[in-house]
């Protein structure tokens, strides 16, 4: 009989492997997204990272991000402006940006991954001041769109946060 509890056991953790699609994690809708800079308005796709395992993951082991996708990570309290993120086993540089609880960028970042083994030796990005979200992007991409400290995010559920742009 123990011999069949031990078969049982391992028939039953070899499932995901042999069903496919059940092994895979879902990958949720990505979101809306758009950031007001200026009198411009750039939109991304991004996917929304707000529990703690997924804020955790972050874009680790990605070989690449598409120009206008991205990750939000939002946060259900006010984080702390010395609390920040780092690059461990994250492989393609990142833009971050910190986003108040209003909505607006209060401190940008360009990040490079991390190639040590050891976590504690990859460095810690942190705004500085207080923040609610934040975006990460391909590095290069707030200076290339123009991008900074004031700007406006806007996503399901804040988007009335953002002055729209005046009309030219």
């Amino acid at each position: 009989m123990t011999r069949f509890f031990r078969l049982a056991a391992l028939a039953t953790l070899a499932l995901p492997l042999a069903t496919p699609g059940l092994a895979e994690e879902a990958v949720p809708e990505p979101w809306p997204l758009r950031i007001h800079a200026g009198e411009a308005s750039h939109a991304f796709r991004v996917e929304v990272a707000d529990a703690p395992a997924e804020r955790s993951r972050g874009l680790m082991g990605r070989e690449q991000l598409a120009e206008g996708a991205g990750m939000l990570f939002l946060y259900a309290t006010e984080q702390p402006g010395g609390s920040g993120f780092w690059m461990y086993n994250t492989l393609i540089p990142l833009d971050i940006a910190f986003i108040d609880g209003a909505g607006r960028i209060v401190s940008t970042h360009t990040m490079v991954p991390c190639g040590s083994n050891a976590p504690g030796d990859c460095p810690v990005t942190r705004p500085g001041v207080p923040y609610r979200a934040a975006l990460e992007v391909p590095a290069g991409t707030f200076a290339s769109l123009g991008v900074e400290v004031g700007d406006c995010v806007a996503w399901p559920g804040v988007a009335s946060r953002c002055e729209s742009p005046s009309p030219g």
